[in-house]
This record gives structure tokens, C-alpha cells and sequence, in this order.
């Protein structure tokens, strides 16, 4: 039988929560994505860092990743802001300096603290930095009438302790000070995985996450199949509360399973428990992939 990944031409995988959690990779991750033939595009939501810095981090982990393989938030973001404003217009970012150097990198001009005249506008990601006196920066620019682009809105953030507030925490914070909704880059929403999708040169790609409100989700907003592993945020017991059009291709307990056979699908989502206790090791079919439908 073919092996889940086998189905594929690239994996776009999630960062936090399926290979590591904070500074400590999650056990067999490397192992398990080493030797296949797909393109790794590995996608995070997390626009602190720079691709680069990212691509580092994976290496030190023990995952094959350099800088061309990784697609952040923060590119989407800044992809989106070029596409609205005119070139070296003013960006407020709400962030770190790795989000302001995108900022800078697609030909617009950051800037922390306005007096006057107003930023066109304001770009915010997740960065342990923030506080009041960025959020109140922010929230004078909104009120103005600058364009919003928030990268992410994870409201957690998984580490070695737990879960953490995420960008969406922060998010909010603006949105009920503004009473304005952002544009979002990131997933669930389409930029982030188009951006992937150009990276890997295929739509033949399956996103991998631990998040169903984000990877998975996300995956269903650009018509792709979708593995859920269960080593982060989502659990199996929030599946029997989804309408089946945002349920996962795939559900496994770690990423080894892209190296198995999946356990073809059999009913709902009632005895998924069973099924990954019956089938060590495999991944459970959901629902039909996308190949399959059509």
C-alpha cells in the first residue's frame, strides 16, 4: 500500500506544535520526515523571526531546512502591504525587528512611533515585546484610518511550558480599542499557503498541523488535503464538534504515520480513539482526499 506521504509532491508543515514545542523538538519529528522525495516547505504562522533565523533554528533541531524552505507570516504580510500601498509608504509595525525587515524588504518604510502624519498602515506579529505603549501606537493609527494586516491570529502559542498568548491575544487587544477588523495573512486564511504553494511549485501538496483552526482549516481554504497530528493544541475530542467540510484528510498521533499506510476511512469520528489505538503508528483516514473526489 502507498505511504500517506507517497500521495504527494510536497509537505507544507506547521511549525509549533508539530515539529517542536519552543526550543525542544518533538520526539522522532527529524527522523520522520527524513528520506522521502517531496518538497518540505515548512509554513509558520509565527512572524518573529526571518526565514533565515527559522531555517537555523530547524538545523539545530536536526530537520533539513535552509532558508529558501521556509515561508513565514511575516512574507505574507508584507506581500500584502505592497500590493495596497504605494512604494516606501509608512508601515506601523506592531512586532519584531525581523517582521519591520520584511517591511522593509518588499520596498516600504517602517516606522515604531508617528507624530502628524499618519502611517498608511499598520502590520502586527506575534513578538514577547509587545506592549501597551505599541498597542496604543497602533490603535491611534487605526482610528485614523491605516490599513490593518495582522499576520496571524493564534490566540496561544505552544512552548516547552504550555500555551502561551499568541498574536491573536494580542489582536484582539486592538480590534476592541479600534473597532476594526485586520486583514490576515496567515492561516487559516489563503495568502500564507498560496505563498507555500509558489515555494513548493505544486498544488499536489498536503499541510500538516496540529492546529484545526489554523492548518487545517487554512488547508480546506485552499482546496488541499490535510494530516492532523495530535501532538499540539488540537485534540480529538474537538472533531465531533466540526461540520465535516473542516475535517482533516488525516489524523495521527505523530508525524511517523506519513511513512505508513493510512487506515482507510470507516464511519465518523466516533471511534477515531479506537481506531489510532488499533492501528499504532498509522494515520486514520477522515474523510475522501481531494484526489479521490474528483
Amino acid at each position: 500500500m502507498t505511504r500517506v506521504r507517497d500521495r504527494y509532491g510536497a509537505l507544507l508543515l506547521d511549525l509549533d506544535g508539530t515539529l517542536y514545542r519552543g526550543q525542544v523538538v518533538i520526539d522522532g519529528a527529524p527522523q520522520a520526515l527524513a528520506g522521502g522525495s517531496q518538497r518540505l516547505v515548512y509554513v509558520t504562522n509565527n512572524a518573529s523571526r526571518g526565514p533565515g533565523v527559522v531555517a537555523e533554528h530547524l538545523a539545530e533541531l536536526g530537520f533539513q531546512a535552509g532558508t529558501e524552505d521556509v515561508v513565514t507570516s511575516a512574507q505574507a504580510a508584507a506581500r500584502l502591504l505592497a500590493e495596497q500601498l504605494a512604494p516606501q509608504a509608512q508601515v506601523l509595525v506592531v512586532g519584531t525587528d525581523d517582521l519591520a525587515a520584511e517591511v522593509t524588504a518588499v520596498g516600504l518604510s517602517p516606522v515604531r512611533r508617528f507624530n502628524g502624519s499618519t502611517p498608511a498602515a499598520v502590520v502586527q506579529g506575534h513578538s514577547p515585546e509587545t506592549g501597551w505603549p505599541d498597542l496604543a501606537e497602533a490603535a491611534y493609527a487605526l482610528r485614523a484610518d491605516a490599513v490593518w494586516v495582522a499576520a496571524n491570529t493564534d490566540k496561544t502559542l505552544p512552548n516547552e511550558r504550555g500555551l502561551a498568548p499568541g498574536n491573536g491575544a494580542m489582536v484582539a487587544a486592538l480590534r476592541a480599542a479600534s473597532d476594526r477588523e485586520p486583514i490576515v495573512a496567515g492561516k487559516p486564511y489563503a495568502p500564507l499557503l498560496e505563498d507555500a504553494l509558489v515555494r513548493a511549485g505544486t498544488r499536489n501538496a498536503l499541510v500538516v498541523g496540529d492546529r484545526l483552526d489554523t492548518d487545517i482549516e487554512g488547508a480546506q481554504r485552499v482546496d488541499l488535503d490535510s494530516l492532523l497530528v495530535l501532538t499540539g493544541v488540537s485534540t480529538l475530542a474537538e472533531l465531533s464538534d466540526l461540520p465535516e467540510e473542516l475535517l482533516p484528510t488525516y489524523v495521527a498521533e505523530s508525524l511517523d504515520a506519513l511513512n505508513q499506510p493510512p487506515v482507510p476511512a470507516s464511519g465518523g469520528v466516533g471511534d477515531l480513539a479506537d481506531r489510532l489505538r488499533d492501528n499504532p503508528g498509522r494515520a486514520v483516514t477522515v474523510r475522501a482526499s481531494r484526489s479521490e473526489i474528483r
